[in-house]
């Protein structure tokens, strides 16, 4: 940590450096008692706990259901301004391999994208804020449920989280293994990917296997659909736009009947898009394929498509800003401003739906997300807490002489 200690300086970073150990048996903890979305009810009982010893000004919980917004005055008001900080809380439903002593202690849940690592972060932010109040507004701190596949933030602002807390900007911050430690990296624009799930029903005439001229082969059918979909893409869609169509299972048949042709087959799949137009194009065409492909062998094809999440978009003044608030924190050099976007997916796309904002990647390096030997990098945790304060202290500065 010599190097990120050296490399950051600044007020908060040392101040958040000094609890740095208390930082990482809380986050430990965290990653020991993982919860699904929805589900956060102890980690959700342990942030309020922590909030509370911060003396934070209000605490509002049950928002969106396990979610959680602190809510830090700043030693004045008089700029009305108002800034959101947003970490998510959920675990993944997945095993985790890992030996060390914070192990995952439930079969089956897992730690595997670093919402620990998120939620320490920000109670760090929390802390430090409440303790010094260095900025002229006030800090909204929104503790997520249900990221992963649940839209949790969608939930939380159907539940009038921006009504009850009317931030002009809002940010997240997500660590990226793919990052070196000490680095920060977002851009203007498209950082995450618009997630949506296909799900395509194929129906034919079953028969015997020894039999096939008797039957309409939806086995078949669906080779030829998966085979036909790839075109969309290559075809159809701008080669300076990006999409990708993955089929990521079917199923068909009995595995013990091996001469039983089956009449139905489902085919289950994502697309990854990062504007509406490439979207509604993707849609469609699939919808055209679908059935004119399954129309030549006789069968039938219907497709259920669904937006899960819309595209990550960070609005450019805000990124701008971000960018400006961590190269103070890492030095520029350190900073990529022009990161190339992911085709991953994430719902604070919601929030940024509603109010400016930015979405940042926090470098850690360690195995890749959603792995089931990862692990957040407790290294990085001061930094992570003092990119989050930065943020508050310099949308909403003091006036000269306070």
């Amino acid at each position: 940590m010599q190097t990120l200690r050296y490399q950051a300086g600044g007020r908060a970073f040392a101040a958040i450096a000094r609890f740095h150990p208390e930082l990482t048996s809380l986050r430990r903890e965290l990653h020991a008692h993982p919860e699904l979305g929805f589900e956060e009810h102890r980690t959700s009982a342990r942030v309020r706990e922590v909030l509370r010893a911060c003396q934070v000004d209000e605490l509002h919980e049950g928002v969106g259901g396990t979610g959680v917004v602190a809510v830090i005055h700043g030693r004045g008001r008089g700029s009305g301004a108002m800034v959101g900080l947003r970490a998510d809380m959920d675990a993944l439903p997945m095993t985790e391999h890992n030996d060390f002593a914070w192990k995952s202690d439930k079969s089956g849940l897992m730690h595997g994208c670093g919402h620990d690592g998120h939620v320490t972060m920000l109670l760090g932010a929390a802390r430090y804020l409440a303790a010094s109040r260095n900025f002229d507004g006030t800090a909204v701190l929104i503790f997520q449920p249900g990221e992963e596949g649940f839209g949790g933030a969608r939930v939380m602002i159907e539940d009038g989280l921006f009504e009850r807390f009317p931030v002009q900007s809002v940010y997240a911050l997500h660590n990226w293994p793919m990052m070196a430690p000490g680095t920060v990296g977002l851009n203007e624009g498209a950082m995450m990917a618009a997630a949506d799930r296909i799900t395509i029903q194929v129906s034919g005439k079953g028969g015997h296997g020894a039999h096939p001229y008797q039957t309409v082969d939806v086995v078949l059918v669906a080779a030829h659909i998966v085979t036909a979909l790839q075109g969309i893409v290559a075809r159809n869609v701008r080669a300076i736009d990006s999409a990708v169509l993955s089929i990521c299972a079917a199923q068909a048949g009995d595995l013990a009947a091996f001469s039983v042709m089956p009449g139905e087959a489902t085919l289950v799949g994502t697309v990854r898009t990062f504007s509406p137009e490439v979207q509604d194009l993707m849609e469609r065409r699939i919808h055209e394929v679908c059935a004119a492909v399954a129309l030549g062998f006789g069968a039938s094809a219907s497709v259920h498509y669904e937006r899960i999440y819309p595209a990550t978009i960070n609005t450019a003044a805000e990124a701008r800003f971000a960018g400006d608030v961590a190269a103070r924190l890492v030095g520029e050099a350190k900073v990529q401003r022009k990161l190339e976007p992911s085709m991953g997916a994430e719902d604070f796309s919601f929030m940024l739906q509603h109010k400016p904002g930015a979405y940042l990647r926090l470098g850690q390096g360690g195995a890749p997300l959603h792995s089931s030997r990862y692990d957040f990098n407790d290294e990085v945790l001061p930094l992570g807490a003092a990119l989050h304060a930065g943020l508050v202290e310099q949308a909403m500065p003091l006036p000269p002489g306070d």
